[in-house]
């Protein structure tokens, strides 16, 4: 946190990381890497490497900003439909309701008029085609009366022809009529166009006015042919599509504008049927003719099938597509007729919804704009190319009329299916109607209109609202042309844009207006400050994007200065336009307006980031350059000395530190600081201008005292490495430019006098510049000269043995310089004297590895107290890895072998490692080289303990001899260890085994060993000796007495029940444990009595499982203790056994029990499956196929299986699925499932006859 912000020379660089990363000094501290940590050395300080200085440099164009440039991407679409009410027929249908006893309304259709239907008669309301309000819409024909009505039912469906003289009525009751709309005459009433007793769902006319389609409640779908014959009208009616084959309940056909009139596709009267499983589309002429069948899928049962045609321009070919849907998805399909005539009708990309069901409409407002209703009366705006919702549209105050009644067919009595009926639900076919991108709404009392909004109404709509940001987001996309939807822009793109900008710098006008005007007058400044800063942004970018800067500065601003809160934030919003060099130029006035405001608010890192952004002639040179010097930004008086002055020289002379050193290499590689490129006619006289500079013997303003070269001197100190990384890379640009190679010679020389003459550098930076300087020299066309002799001054001063400081440090600068090429400058033999005298032994390997001598690296890693624990790894590497040859691993390996006792006192573990791999064959010589008997068996412990895996084994087997040396160093130094060794070990001999643990008095392991022998009264009598020697505690005697009956229980259970009777180990256990109690008298020996007890109950209670009880019984009485005494003394331990004898007795029975009662159970089942009738298939032979009750020429026997099927046995005799077992049982197999079966591989279904159940039941008829 007390981060020295004067020192020298890293100031200004924590003011660069400060700046650029956007953190604070306190946080700086990690990046400053001059001024090292209290507790370290500043000596030894670690730099920034140069791509991070360069980073930092550089760093201004990608910097997070505090303030951010407004999104224009976000999607606005606004208002896209207008919903309008029809006053004037919503009044007539009130009225027609109330006074005349027209009824309810039905249906409506529009084309020019419109015209509604109602439960008793039609009405036909004014024309319109713009705005309804403009229009008188009064009542001009009623057609038809209250009889009408009554015998003809509700009207369900009507349809105007193109010219718009012509009316078909479709009733409830089946009826159709025609209508002249000229003066109200009837024409026809047809009655025999269907079947009788269904309503009529859709009647439509077709492109022909002399033909029509009509949709009944039972599902069919005929077309009416209208003629006139020696002045009589008729209408001859065809079936299209029978009901009986799939209910259709929509039909569509297609429409063509006056202007597709010529359309190859009109010729063939196309009609679209959708029915509750599939689409069909037809051609009625010239001869009816099915084009395509398209099922739905799995769909909900209540979604109402929609059909709507539209011709839609693609690929610049405009050709009729159909919109269907039946649920949450619309399928389009189009249809055209390629060059040879033939039709096809194309699948195109479905449109999914995110709305529950698509139950109600769908209807084209224009060739890319649909309007979907779904099951909750939300009218959904869909744009099809970008299947983008454009707006959502709640119309359920409508009050919308369904076709339900019709559907139902309720006034004939109801004689629909009941599929139909339940989509009759939902349907609304007749209540919405559209025409030349208008849609009706139909609702009960009213009738409703839903055009398209033209632009301009659509930015206006969200002008009312105040939603500027909104409006002017919605305006830009009319202006890129990326809206949606797009009504009322005509012309070139270049006009249009013209209209949409005049009308967005109104916008702004107004938005700036109510923004000034609506600003709260009091209240905290932060409120204010985020009123304007919601405002500012959004108004300077579209300003920027429509490229008005005049508007901006000397209109919008002039406004915004009024308020100081509005001044001050729009010149803090400037920034990061000019950062992202969206502004380059800024006016006078503004630009003095805004270095103040900046500098005011103490906001200099701003200021920095604009001046380096600006274009050069907007600025004051005066003021900027004696602002930058007052604060330090030098950045910003970089960038005005080098763009307004070309002066290169000056900022070198003012900056240091990482900053320097980033200008300088951006200079020499004719890159400009912080950011651009010099400019080409300057690269050449810059780059000798920082050459002059680097080599001047003093500076501008020299003292007596300054030393010579004194900026060379500073960068070097400052940072030795990436001082160099600037030179290599100035070396690898102008390799062809001998000038620019005089001056690096020129500065090479500088460097050796400075450094290789002076004390004040580290050890650390005089192995930089020679490291350098020998990569150099190591370079095929390198034309740096080096006196050799300078070479071995560095070297003795590296490998200077009286200096002991920085001993790491001195060997890796030595090291780095011999690997980049440096060996070939030192006589090889006076290195490696004064590497082995400096004890610098990475030096002496990499020489022995220049020669090969790889068996002296083995010393040389043995002698490194750094690197000792590495010599394994190498061992190995060598060995193991090819490339070597066999005499120089033979040397290594003779090496290794010499030095064993070494590397096994340094790693047991990877010594053994090492000798199971490479030395397998040498464990003897070994073992005799290690002298110490601990070490030895660290050796062997290693060598010979499990390994962890699936499965454990030793590292190397070894002969038995080893293994018994292992043991009996176990048992001098962990005793405890051993029985697991010998549990896991086999490779030992017994007898040798168990005189060494004899002699070193290891019972434990003695008596697993007599165990394993087979002598388990010997294993027991030393356990029994272990116990009597371990009198003291009673704990110790309790594990022991464990481990001896373990034992016993091992032994009994490879004994008979006679040798048990007569064991001579539990009883010999029972007196060890009953005998010492007899010496207990006195009141002070009762708790350890009890415990003795306690124990003998242990054993008793572990022998009852092998000794009968009387037998235990009886020794128990013989004994002095308990059979000289009352009943009272040994009825602890009687009634003890019998209590163990009970629970064991009650455990028997129960068990006994339940498998009682689940072999009875599993009995009863299979008798029950026996037992069961069996019904077959079929009445008749499998085989023969005859009826078995019909068969005389053979007995009646037959055989019925479980699978179901009957044979007579003859039959089955013939085909060999039977044969006798040796118990004389005959086994019959299912012929027929064994024929499947064996297809299959699986196994035969048999049975037996004479015992009735198997695995294919069968049973035998007589």
């Amino acid at each position: 946190s007390d981060v020295p912000l004067e020192c020298y020379p890293c100031s200004d660089f924590i003011n660069l990381v400060v700046k650029r990363l956007d953190i604070g000094k306190k946080n700086a501290r990690e990046w400053c890497t001059v001024c090292p940590s209290p507790e370290s050395d500043q000596k030894t300080a670690s730099f920034p490497s140069f791509s991070e200085s360069f980073f930092l440099g550089r760093c201004m164009e990608s910097t997070p900003l505090k303030r951010k440039t407004v999104e224009l991407s976000t999607t606005v679409h606004g208002s896209v439909l207008r919903h309008s009410i029809l006053k004037g027929i919503s009044a007539q249908i009130v009225s027609a309701a109330d006074k005349v006893d027209a009824g309810l309304p039905t249906a409506v259709v529009t084309t020019s008029p419109i015209v509604l239907g109602s439960t008793v008669r039609c009405l036909m309301g004014n024309a319109f085609f713009f705005s309804p309000s403009d229009l008188n819409q009064a009542l001009r024909l009623c057609l038809g009366s209250t009889a009408t009505g009554a015998e003809y039912g509700a009207v369900s469906a009507l349809s105007i022809n193109h010219d718009c003289t012509r009316l078909l009525c479709g009733f409830a009751k089946g009826h159709i009529t025609m209508w002249d709309l000229a003066n109200g005459k009837l024409l026809r009433t047809i009655t025999d166009a269907h079947p009788p007793g269904t309503a009529i769902l859709h009647v439509k006319f077709t492109d022909d006015p002399t033909l029509a389609v009509c949709n009944d409640s039972g599902g069919s779908v005929f077309e009416l042919a209208f003629r006139r014959l020696m002045g009589m009208r008729t209408c001859e009616s065809r079936c299209l599509f029978s009901g009986s084959k799939g209910e259709v309940c929509n039909v569509e056909p297609l429409f063509t504008a006056p202007d597709l009139k010529d359309h190859p596709i009109t010729q063939y009267s196309l009609l679209a049927m959708a029915s509750l499983t599939k689409i069909l589309v037809i051609g009625l002429k010239p001869s009816l003719k099915v084009w395509m069948t398209f099922p739905y899928g799995k769909t909900d049962p209540t979604s109402v099938p929609q059909l709507a045609w539209q011709f839609v321009p693609v690929q610049k070919v405009v050709n009729p597509v159909l919109a269907f849907c039946r649920g949450d998805t619309v399928h389009f399909l189009l249809v055209k007729k390629d060059e040879t005539g033939t039709i096809h009708v194309i699948k195109q990309r479905q449109l999914q919804l995110n709305c529950d069901i698509i139950s109600l409409n769908v209807s084209w407002i224009n060739s890319r704009t649909l309007v979907v209703m779904d099951s909750g009366e939300k009218l959904r705006v869909v744009d099809r190319p970008s299947q983008e919702e454009l707006e959502s549209l709640d119309v359920a105050e409508v009050q919308l009329v369904y076709n339900s009644s019709h559907f139902k067919s309720l006034a004939t009595g109801g004689n629909v299916s009941q599929a139909l009926a339940l989509v009759g639900e939902k349907a609304c076919y007749q209540s919405v109607c559209s025409y030349a991108g208008q849609m009706v709404l139909l609702g009960t009392k009213s009738a409703h209109i839903l055009t398209l909004r033209n632009w301009r109404e659509r930015v206006d709509c969200l002008l009312k609202q105040e939603r500027f940001v909104e409006a002017l987001s919605l305006a830009w996309s009319f202006h890129e042309g990326t809206a949606k939807a797009v009504l009322g822009l005509f012309g070139d793109p270049a006009k249009r844009k013209g209209v949409v900008a005049d009308k967005m710098i109104e916008i702004l006008f107004q938005y700036v207006e109510r923004s000034v005007k609506k600003c709260p007058e009091h209240g905290k400044i932060q409120v204010m400050e985020q009123h304007f800063q919601d405002m500012v942004p959004v108004m300077v970018d579209y300003c920027l994007q429509l490229q008005r800067t005049d508007l901006l500065f000397n209109q919008l601003y002039t406004r915004l200065v009024e308020n100081c809160v509005a001044r001050g934030v729009f010149l803090e919003s400037l920034e990061p336009y000019i950062v992202s060099e969206r502004l380059g130029c800024v006016t006078a006035p503004v630009m003095r307006d805004l270095l103040t405001h900046l500098q005011d608010n103490n906001m200099m890192d701003s200021v920095e980031n604009c001046l380096i952004h600006l274009d050069i002639t907007s600025l004051d040179i005066q003021q900027v350059v004696q602002m930058c010097w007052d604060n330090q930004l030098y950045d910003a008086m970089i960038y005005v000395f080098n763009r307004g002055m070309n002066d290169y020289i000056t900022p070198m002379e003012v900056v240091m530190g990482n900053k320097l050193l980033v200008y300088i290499s951006c200079s020499l590689a004719g890159r400009a600081y912080p950011l651009g490129d010099i400019p080409e006619d300057l690269v050449s006289q810059v780059k000798n201008q920082v050459f002059e500079f680097l080599i001047r013997l003093h500076s501008a303003e020299a003292g007596q005292e300054e030393e010579l070269y004194p900026y060379i001197r500073t960068l070097v100190h400052f940072h030795t490495p990436e001082f160099l990384n600037v030179l290599a890379l100035t070396l690898e640009d102008f390799k062809n430019d001998k000038q620019a190679l005089e001056y690096q010679q020129r500065i090479v020389d500088i460097l050796l006098k400075v450094m290789v003459e002076n004390s004040d550098f580290t050890p650390s930076q005089v192995g930089s510049l020679f490291t350098f300087l020998a990569r150099q020299l190591a370079k095929p066309d390198n034309t740096l000269f080096v006196n050799r002799k300078l070479f071995d001054q560095v070297l003795e001063f590296l490998c200077s043995p009286d200096d002991d400081s920085r001993h790491t440090e001195r060997q890796q600068v030595l090291l780095e310089l011999l690997q980049v090429g440096g060996v070939v400058q030192f006589d090889e033999g006076r290195l490696l004297g004064l590497a082995e005298k400096a004890e610098f032994y990475q030096i002496c390997e990499f020489l022995y590895e220049q020669k090969h001598l790889y068996d002296k690296i083995l010393d040389c890693y043995l002698r490194d107290p750094l690197r000792k624990e590495e010599i394994f790894n190498y061992i190995h590497n060598l060995l193991s890895m090819p490339g070597y040859s066999s005499e120089e691993k033979h040397c290594v390996w003779d090496k290794a072998l010499l030095h064993i006792a070494e590397l096994v006192t340094l790693d047991p573990a990877k010594s053994a490692d090492l000798v199971a791999m490479h030395f397998p064959e040498e464990v003897r010589p070994i073992i005799t080289r290690l002298q110490d008997d601990h070490l030895v068996f660290q050796f062997l412990r290693c060598l010979l303990d499990q390994r962890e895996g699936p499965h454990p084994q030793p590292l190397l087997r070894l002969s038995p001899d080893l293994h018994e040396l292992h043991i009996g160093l176990l048992c001098r130094f962990t005793p405890r260890q051993l029985p697991d060794f010998l549990k896991a070990s086999q490779d030992y001999r017994l007898e040798e085994a168990v005189q060494i643990t004899e002699q070193y008095q290891v019972h434990e392991a003695t008596s697993y060993l007599l165990e394993k022998k087979g002598d388990s009264h010997g294993a027991f009598q030393v356990l029994g000796e272990t116990e009597r020697e371990e009198e003291s505690p009673l704990q110790r005697v309790e594990g022991s007495l464990g481990d001896i009956i373990a034992l016993c229980h091992r032994s009994s259970q490879s004994l008979n029940q006679e040798q048990r009777g007569v064991c001579v180990l539990w009883f010999p256990l029972l007196e060890a444990m009953m005998s010492p109690q007899k010496l207990l008298k006195g009141p002070d020996t009762r708790t350890t009595s009890e415990v003795l007890k306690e124990l003998t109950m242990k054993v008793l209670n572990s022998m009852s499982s092998f000794i009968p009880l009387p037998a235990i019984i009886q020794r128990i009485l013989q004994d002095p203790v308990y059979g000289k005494g009352k009943l009272a003394e040994i009825q602890g331990l009687i009634l003890g056994m019998l209590e163990t004898f009970n629970y064991e007795q009650t455990l028997l029975e129960t068990t006994t029990s339940l498998l009682n009662h689940d072999l009875h159970w599993s009995l009863s089942h299979l008798r029950a499956a026996v037992s069961r009738g069996l019904h077959p298939r079929q009445d008749h032979c499998n085989i023969c196929l005859q009826q078995y009750r019909r068969r005389q020429d053979s007995p009646d026997d037959i055989i019925i299986f479980s699978c179901g099927h009957l044979y007579h046995c003859q039959c089955l005799q013939r085909k060999g699925s039977g044969h006798a077992e040796p118990r004389l049982l005959q086994v019959w197999s299912c012929y027929k499932c064994i024929s499947s079966q064996r297809g299959r591989g699986g196994d035969r279904v048999t049975t037996e006859t004479g015992r009735g159940r198997s695995t294919s039941l069968a049973q035998v008829s007589q």
